[in-house]
């Protein structure tokens, strides 16, 4: 929840304008404001994922597989989450200035991603961080490890 909310509150909105017949068409077609709110999404789930990538780690080796599919799946669940919450509640919604004619109404869009890719940071990061420090921990030990779920 947390996370969305930070996502509301950093991501700057796209400018809209208001047509006569009450549609929305944005206002600035070169704006950044676009990718900008996806560039946020990325960085705030992808440390996210680092983060309970690395926790797993430290934490449950013990149970890699299990672990490994409840980071995959809790980390598209909190991206989800995020996308739900952060669109839904406005938090500090600052709008990019846009270059229209004077008297034209100017409002702050919805906060929406537009590159859907950026959905998977959370999930991959946080099981590429787990293999990492997994492959790192046993590059070290003998090539005849231990049977599986019998680590000390």
């Amino acid at each position: 929840m947390a996370a969305g909310l930070l996502w509301s509150g950093v991501s700057p909105r796209a400018p809209y304008t208001v047509t006569e017949d009450g549609t929305s068409v944005l206002a600035d077609p070169s704006t950044q404001a676009l990718i900008a709110a996806d560039g946020w999404f990325a960085v705030i789930t992808g440390g996210l994922g680092l983060l309970c990538g690395g926790v797993a780690w430290f934490a449950a080796r013990r149970f890699m597989l299990p672990v490994l599919l409840g980071l995959c799946a809790g980390g598209v669940l909190g991206a989800a989450l995020t996308l739900w919450i952060g669109s839904t509640f406005t938090i500090g919604a600052v709008m990019v200035e846009a270059a229209v004619v004077p008297g034209v109404k100017v409002v702050p869009g919805a906060l929406k991603l537009t590159a859907s890719g950026v959905l998977v940071s959370w999930p991959l990061l946080a099981v590429g961080l787990f293999g990492l420090l997994e492959g790192m921990h046993g590059y070290g030990e003998p090539q005849l490890r231990p049977p599986y779920g019998n680590l000390p």
